[in-house]
């Protein structure tokens, strides 16, 4: 019968992206890079949403949110693996682990409800012109954003919390970058079948409800744009969810096909995990700014102030 304490395993070894000592150096420099531009990308869009007041809008105010979640989204897990390619013990302590696992599951679940307000956020400017100033008030936005933090945080404890009664005495190798619960389910020698379940519930019931919430506005979004007489309005419609609309896709495309495979270490899980948690946070910011000429302006504006 397994021990109901964690004084067998005390730490396990994340055996990461390549086992190649010639190759991890690369590696480093690399994803050093990636997290620096992360970094820089949605600092300055957070600094230039804040101080320009021409972008003190509902849309603005939730990409904020979104820019600061993404920082907090790539450092939960970017760190870590770049002081094990570094370093000769890979390894992280399961209480390490599990923190890990709870702010990624509390950032990628805020970001999925957040992604949604933002939808709804579309639907109202375009579907709903007129009366998008009595709609999209600050306090209605606030409750969204808020809210979004609410559910993330929520699901986020409500997996952790049972994770924290598992027992870990098998094989302590983890054939990944980073920590993540179905990794932990393997070396479990407890009985898993709750936390899979919750783990299953809770995931299809946050990723689907928030997908068919925004798949709902842009079919709303569409029909309406449709309906507009000239061609000149009907781009200038489009253009305005043309970024929010790729962020979705880049999120929830990634996501769906890192969840849903099974967790085997294969390269094409770590090639989607890594365009899951690194790269996504690393373009949002790029698709937000290049794409749009009033953050463009914006952050010439700023810049301009500030140097």
């Amino acid at each position: 019968m397994a021990s109901r304490n964690h004084s067998v395993i005390t730490e396990f070894t994340l055996l990461g992206l390549s086992s190649d000592p010639n190759i991890q150096p690369l590696l480093f420099v690399l994803f050093l890079m990636i997290y620096l531009q992360t970094l820089l990308g949605n600092l300055v869009l957070l600094l230039v949403i804040c101080s320009d007041g021409r972008l003190h809008t509902p849309m603005y105010f939730f990409l904020s949110h979104l820019s600061f979640l993404d920082l907090c989204f790539s450092s939960a897990t970017v760190p870590k693996m770049l002081q094990n390619l570094l370093s000769q013990r890979k390894t992280i302590s399961v209480k390490g682990c599990l923190a890990q696992v709870f702010f990624v599951f509390e950032t990628g679940g805020t970001e999925a409800s957040l992604l949604s307000a933002m939808a709804y956020d579309r639907y109202v400017a375009i579907c709903h012109p007129l009366l998008y100033g009595q709609k999209m008030t600050s306090t209605h936005c606030q409750g969204l954003a808020w809210g979004s933090w609410g559910l993330g945080i929520l699901d986020a404890l409500v997996n952790i919390l049972l994770a924290l009664r598992l027992d870990f005495c098998k094989d302590q190798s983890i054939p990944h970058y980073s920590c993540e619960l179905p990794s932990l389910f393997l070396l479990s020698c407890s009985e898993v079948t709750i936390n899979l379940t919750v783990l299953l519930c809770s995931g299809l019931l946050h990723g689907f409800v928030t997908c068919v919430l925004i798949v709902f506005s842009y079919t709303l979004i569409i029909s309406a744009i449709l309906g507009i007489s000239s061609s000149s309005g009907r781009s200038k419609a489009f253009s305005t969810c043309s970024s929010h609309l790729t962020a979705v896709l880049l999120f929830y495309g990634s996501a769906f096909l890192r969840y849903f495979l099974p967790a085997s270490g294969s390269p094409l899980e770590m090639i989607t995990s890594v365009q899951y948690s690194v790269i996504t946070p690393l373009v949002n910011p790029l698709i937000y700014s290049l794409k749009n000429d009033e953050v463009k302006a914006a952050v010439r504006r700023t810049f301009r102030k500030y140097l």
